[in-house]
Formats: C-alpha cells, structure tokens, sequence
C-alpha cells in the first residue's frame, strides 16, 4: 500500500508543479466563460501527461544511483565486478545493444535496469542478490534485465505512462467542467468555480488509480517476456527457472519507485496484485515450463 500511496502522490505532484508552470505561461486556457476548447485541453492534457513521464526517464539513470546509492564498477579491477562486467557485455553484444553501465549496490536481492536509451542503460545488482545465488543464477537475473533493455521496455512503459496520464487530465476536466457548469447555472459569465477544482482534483485521482493498474498489467506482461529473453541469452531456460525459484524463498529488496517495474522480482499479495509491477514467481515460473525451448 505504501508503494501504491507513493506512486499517486509522485504523479499528483508532477502534474501539479507542471499545471502551475503552464498556468504562469498562460498554457491552461481551455476554460471559458462560454465554453470548452477541447483542443486546446486535449494539447494541455499531454504536456501534463507526458511531461512527467518524460521527465522520470531522462532522470532514471542519475536518480538511480542516487536513490540506491549504486556504485558503477565497469572499470573495477575486482575479480567478482570483472565477471559481472563480463557477463553483463557478453549479453549485451548478443542482444545487439550497446555496453551498459554496470552498477552493485548494497541491499536484499534484487536487480534493475533503467535508462532511457536502449545503446545508454544502466544494469544493477545488490550485494544480497550475489549472496544468495549462485553464479549460474545470477547470469540469468543479469540476461532478464539486458532484456529489458534490449526490448526498450523503459521507453515503452514511459509512453503508456504518458497516455493513461493523458486521458486522466482530459478527463477529469471535462467533467469537472461540466460539474461546475451544473452547480453555477447562475453565473455562466464567471471563469471556472469551486465545483470545476474539487471534481479535478477528485478524479485526478480516481482515474490515476485506474490508471496505475492498467500500467501495472502491460507491466506484467513485460516480465514474461523478459524471462524468455533471459532464457535465450542462456540458450537454456532452466538458470532463470531456477533463479525464480530462488528468488520465491527471499524477500526481495525494495526499489525505489521510479523503477521498481524494473526490479527482477516484487511480491504482490491480493488486491494489491493489481497494482503490481510484475506476476507472482509462481505464474512466472510456470510460464517459463510451459514455453517451447
């Protein structure tokens, strides 16, 4: 639930500080006394919509290391960094992607991917992660976030982010247009009321609920395709069956929620399920089972 709390109010907050900002550039003047500029609202809808979609991928990278205090080790002449470079170049090349930065923080296990061009990514694992599973295991974890990149998954999930962001500002003024339209059928000459601001605000953030479980679904769909992806950079599916297995029996390290969907596990437990970032290890592995290979 926190998680959850911490994803509305990020979203809430980003389309604020950029509703003010296009206020004080006379961007917001959809709303008349007379009527609605659907045009212009829908122009406004994806500034706001994709504005801070596009602002967290351009940030992933930096933030990421910040928010988990990652430390790039390409150039690390420590044997267990080299074999992480090395296996991390080795499915690069044969995604066809270029070299990613790779990262080792400290924490539970876990692992992410995030940048926001496929040839200028960043790859991380935890200490916890190297701790708790073999090498075998690892390479697979590794081969499921090269595949994440390789897909353009980062890029994806930003542009489906910045469409259900668009159609939640769109449609929460619209009817908060015609909500105050209904409640000052006196005062048609005025600019927006009361009504037109409480409806927004309330609907920003019901539609940003159904939102983020429509994102959470394609971000789920991605998760299966990016375990196949690992179990072809492997040439085998059994080291990510294996490192799913693993992964089953620890608590997974918590992510920062700008890229938690990148993470290669998370735990959704009942309703909260919906507003998971990735399936239960169970209908992952199982998945996997079932895949032809």
């Amino acid at each position: 639930m926190k998680r959850i709390l911490l994803f509305v109010a990020t979203n809430l907050a980003v389309m604020l500080v950029l509703g003010i900002v296009a206020n004080l550039l006379g961007v917001n003047r959809y709303l008349t006394a007379n009527g609605l500029n659907l045009g212009m609202l829908l122009g406004f809808a994806a500034v706001m919509g994709f504005g801070g979609a596009l602002i967290s991928l351009f940030m992933s990278k930096p933030m990421a290391k910040w928010s988990t205090g990652a430390q790039v080790i390409n150039d690390s002449p420590d044997p267990t960094h080299r074999w992480l470079v090395g296996t991390v170049q080795q499915f690069a090349a044969k995604a066809g992607i270029a070299m990613p930065e790779v990262a080792l923080y400290a924490g539970e296990p876990n692992a992410f991917a995030t940048g926001a061009f496929r040839n200028a990514a960043l790859v991380a694992v935890s200490t916890g992660l190297l701790q708790n599973m073999n090498r075998e295991e690892v390479e697979a974890v590794i081969g499921h976030e090269i595949s994440h990149v390789a897909n353009g998954d980062m890029v994806t999930m930003t542009l489906i982010q910045g469409v259900m962001n668009t159609f939640v500002v769109f449609l929460s003024r619209v009817i908060g247009w015609f909500v105050d339209r209904a409640l000052s059928r006196n005062d048609r000459d005025q600019g927006p009321g009361i009504g037109y601001y409480v409806t927004t605000m309330v609907l920003d953030l019901v539609f940003g609920l159904v939102a983020a479980v429509i994102v959470a679904w394609f971000s789920r769909h991605r998760e299966y395709r990016a375990d196949a992806g690992a179990a072809a950079l492997m040439g085998r599916k059994q080291p990510m069956i294996n490192a799913l297995a693993r992964l089953g029996g620890l608590e997974p390290g918590a992510l920062p929620n700008s890229i938690a969907a990148m993470g290669i596990s998370g735990r959704p437990t009942g309703l909260m399920g919906l507003f998971s970032s990735h399936p239960p290890i169970e209908d992952r592995i199982r998945a996997l089972q079932q895949a032809q290979g």
